[in-house]
Formats: C-alpha cells, structure tokens, sequence
C-alpha cells in the first residue's frame, strides 16, 4: 500500500517548488521563531478570555516551521488520510510491484508534491488536528514574514494577528476534544464513497491544470447524493471554525494590536487572489471554497454572537449535534431556534 505514492518524492519535488521563501539573515530568521513563539503563548489567555474556552495546558504543541517543514508535515498528514483509500486500491486490484509500482508512486507522489508546493508558499499557520496525540500547531515563519512584506503592516502587530486566529484553532479543538473524532468520522464516510482511482486519477488531473492543461477542482469527483450530504456536513464545520477564529482575532485585535484595522483591510485585499495562474490554483484546489468559509463563518458568528451573547453561542460546542449544517451557516436564525 505505502508504494503507490512516493512520499518522499513528494517531500522534494513540494519543497524545491516552494523555495526558502524571503531573503532573511539569519538573525532575522532567528528573531522571528522566538517572535512568533512567544505570541503563540500571548495569545492563549487572549482566547480564553475573549471566548470563554479553557483549553487543558500542555496539550497540541505549537511548531515554527520553514516551508519544507510545513509540506513534510502535511504529506505526514496526507498519508494517514489516504491510507484507507490506498487500502481499497490494494484489496481491489493487489498491490502492484516492480517497475510499474515504482514510475505509478512517483507519478503520484509528483502530483502531491506539486500541489503542496504551491500551498506551501501560502499557508500562514495550519492546526492539525489529526496528528497523535492531541493535534499540532504550525506557524510557517517564511510565508508570514513574506506577507507582512508584502503587505507593509507592522511585523509585530502582524505575526500577533496571525497567532490569535491559528491559537483559536487550537483552542477550539483541544477544548472540544470530541470535535476531533467527529471530523475524523465525518472524513472517513466520505473517504468509503470514494472510488479510489478516481482520487488518484484527479491528483493527476488536478497537477495537470496547474500545468495549464485544463480546468476543474479537486471536489469534482464529490457528485454523488451521499458525498455532497458528508461534504455539506463537513463544510458546515470548517464555515464555523474559520469564521470563529476571524472573529476572534478582530475581536481581541483592538486591544492589543495597534495597526489591526489596516492589517485586516490590506489582508481581505490579498485573500482575493492576484494574477490568473494563482486564480486558476485557488479554483483547482477549492481555495475559492475556502475563501467562502471565512467570510460565510464569521458572518454567521457575528450574528448569533450579536443576538444572543458569547456564552449562549458556546452552546454550539456542546456536541455534534449542536453544529450548524451548511444551510445554518446561511441562516443563523434557524440555528439560534433549533439549539437555544
């Protein structure tokens, strides 16, 4: 099964695709980790209080990683993930073997490593739930010093903003353990309607449009009634937890980051995409979906916040069936009228 991808391929295709990132001496780079920590750390009680969340201490560390870090990190990931898939592909047609075993894993592992290549010269900070035992944090220090560059924004005020909303994630899973495995299950049913082939063959399909070779995205292959139903679920959550966490992060922002008012304008600026190759990426990887999250989140948290205060809103962490469907998100009132 573990040869139908090659996962370190994947590793150094990804991480020779992304490059180090920004031009940094190596004081810089060095002062930006120790930065970076310590806002990680400054934001935990900045959570709590603004949420109401008490997550245990010690729990889900918190990582300050380059840009391969990041993509070994999530090939790590992705192999858990696939690994049920792979399973279906080995019991259906027998693990293969020899010279079509290997040219078939470096295909594979070509593709992946292409896609997390781009997405590594993107991400800001990444929690993964998933990772034993409690899940990890992961700030990827390059791509926040080349955005704060970018952008011109204060560096400190900047690196803190990114802390609060990646620390609210790790909040709101080591607080709500339970939200873990409902991911997991929901992730697992969608992984059993899945045609194994066709994941693979829309690897490939998918590289090929970053190549210039097509167009569609990675969720095309989620058309049957049962998918949709899973993905509406498990969109539900992501609208949730990314909207709760840019709430958060404007929430506590005045507060305590001068600049934080012209940080989330030039950033909102920067989410819509710049360029038609990166356009192109953004659709082939469903990052339009995910652009869709924030805003659809944190539009649905503000209002059931605004209605009924923060306190009677963490009712929605009480178990799985207090999450908002897909359809809730876009209509808060009817969650508001179905849990409270």
């Amino acid at each position: 099964m573990t040869n139908m991808v090659d996962w370190d391929l994947a590793v150094t295709l990804g991480s020779r695709i992304a490059g180090p990132g920004p031009d940094v001496t190596s004081q810089e780079a060095a002062a930006a980790v120790v930065e970076l920590r310590d806002h990680a750390n400054a934001s935990t009680p900045l959570v709590r209080e603004f949420t109401g969340l008490d997550a245990p201490d010690g729990t889900a560390p918190v990582l300050v990683v380059d840009r391969r870090g990041w993509i070994q990190a999530n090939a790590s990931s992705f192999s858990v993930l696939m690994g049920p898939l792979l399973e279906k592909v080995t019991e259906k047609k027998g693990e293969p073997s020899g010279v079509s075993a290997a040219v078939g894993s470096r295909v594979t592992g070509a593709e992946v490593g292409l896609m997390l290549g781009f997405l590594g010269t993107k991400v800001l900070g990444q929690f993964d739930p998933f990772h034993e035992p409690a899940g990890r944090l992961l700030l990827v220090a390059p791509n926040i010093v080349h955005v704060e560059r970018e952008l011109g924004v204060d560096p400190r005020d900047f690196r803190l903003w990114v802390c609060l909303h990646e620390e609210t994630h790790r909040v709101q899973f080591t607080a709500n353990p339970w939200m873990r495995d409902h991911l997991r299950a929901q992730m697992n049913v969608l992984v059993d309607t899945i045609e194994p082939r066709a994941l693979l063959d829309n690897l490939r399909h998918a590289a090929g449009s970053i190549r210039g070779e097509g167009g569609g995205s990675m969720l095309d292959i989620l058309s049957t009634p049962e998918q949709k139903a899973v993905l509406d679920r498990i969109t539900g959550v992501m609208s949730l937890l990314e909207g709760h966490a840019d709430v958060v992060m404007d929430g506590v922002g005045p507060s305590v980051i001068p600049s934080v008012e012209a940080i989330r304008a030039k950033f909102n600026e920067r989410r819509k995409g710049v360029g038609g190759l990166d356009k192109l990426l953004r659709k082939v990887l469903g990052l339009d979906a995910k652009m869709a999250q924030y805003r659809d989140g944190a539009s649905f948290v503000n209002h059931v916040v605004d209605k009924v205060g923060m306190a009677d809103f963490n009712a929605i962490w009480t178990g799985p069936e207090t999450l908002p469907s897909k359809a809730e998100i876009d209509d808060p009132t009817a969650w508001i009228a179905r849990v409270l």
